[in-house]
This record gives structure tokens, sequence and C-alpha cells, in this order.
């Protein structure tokens, strides 16, 4: 069971390392005391590489460098994140991080494996991890986080996988201030 569980997660990340990925999604973020919060976005991924719109912010990371506009501010920062920093932005890469230190299960029903990661060592800061994917198809269909009495739940909005050439650099207009953080 172990190996057909890490063979569909193997193949689902395989297939985010190899395609591009595009959706819209909405981030639900709750806690057992207060209501739900919600929040829109966007992203094309390509392995490591991303561009994210959500907040009023534009990121992208181009696998060398970070990219932060914010448009309130017409700012631009640039830095070198740590892998830390690309784990919790990227969260449907997230599940790589993991599967070392956790317990894999997975289970088919109708049209859709669920593979929930379960830390061994609960000090790494998650209670639980559940990807939800399209069998037919390994699309990814919605992820959960669950952080203590917080749940946050990113859900995809007609995924799909393009051919286009996507660009993962933010170029500043030219009156846009550049903060250029990197080392």
């Amino acid at each position: 069971m172990l190996l057909v569980i890490l063979t569909i997660l193997s193949s689902f990340l395989t297939n985010l390392e190899n395609k591009t990925l595009q959706s819209d999604f909405t981030v639900t973020v709750s806690e057992e005391v207060n209501a739900p919060m919600n929040y829109p976005g966007a992203i094309v991924m390509s392995g490591d590489k991303f561009r994210l719109d959500m907040f009023n912010l534009e990121a992208a990371y181009d696998g060398k460098t970070m990219y932060m506009y914010s448009a309130e501010t017409d700012e631009l920062t640039l830095s070198n994140p740590t892998e830390q920093e690309l784990v919790e932005t990227n969260p449907l890469l997230y599940a790589k991080a993991l599967v070392p230190v956790c317990n894999v299960t997975e289970r088919t029903s109708n049209e859709q494996t669920i593979i929930t990661l379960t830390p061994k060592d609960q000090s790494i800061g998650i209670n639980r991890f559940t990807l939800r994917v399209r069998t037919a198809d390994l699309m990814p269909l919605s992820v959960e986080i669950k952080e203590g009495k917080k749940t946050s739940t990113l859900k995809m909005k007609n995924p799909k996988f393009i051919t286009s050439k996507q660009d993962f650099v933010l170029t500043p207009e030219k009156d846009t201030y550049v903060n250029d953080m990197r080392l």
C-alpha cells in the first residue's frame, strides 16, 4: 500500500515539476473562535517557480530571486528567500518537503484521491496536511493545512496545465521604488 501511495504522490509532484499549472483559488483561514476568512487569488507555477496574485500584491519567484510588488505603495522588493519561506509560499510543493518527516496515507473515492501527511514529530508546526487531487490526471483540487486551532484551505478553481511560456520575473515601472534585499 505504501508503494502505491508514494507512486501517486510522486506522480503528482513530478507533474508539478515538469508542467506549468495555472489556477484561480480561494484560501479560507478558519480558527475555532473566529469566523472563516476568504482570500481570492491566482497562481501560475512550474516546478519551484511561480507567479502569485493575492491581497493587492504580486509575487514571483524565478528559481533564484523572490519579487514582491505592492500596488498600494508602488514598491518592488527583491530578496533571496530561504527554503522555508518558499515552502510556506507554495503549499502545493509543501508536500514534497513534508514527505520525509510524515506518515503518508491515501484513499481514493469517486474521482479524487485524498493524500494525508501527518508529521511523525509534531514539533514541525503542523498537525496535518491534506492534498486532494483528481485521480484521472492528478490535477490538484485543494490543500488543507491544520496547525493547532487554525485550518488553512486552498481550493483551486478551474486548474489546468498550460503550455504557454511564463515569465516568473516582475519588472518595475519607471517610478516604482525598488527595495533590493538580496545578498
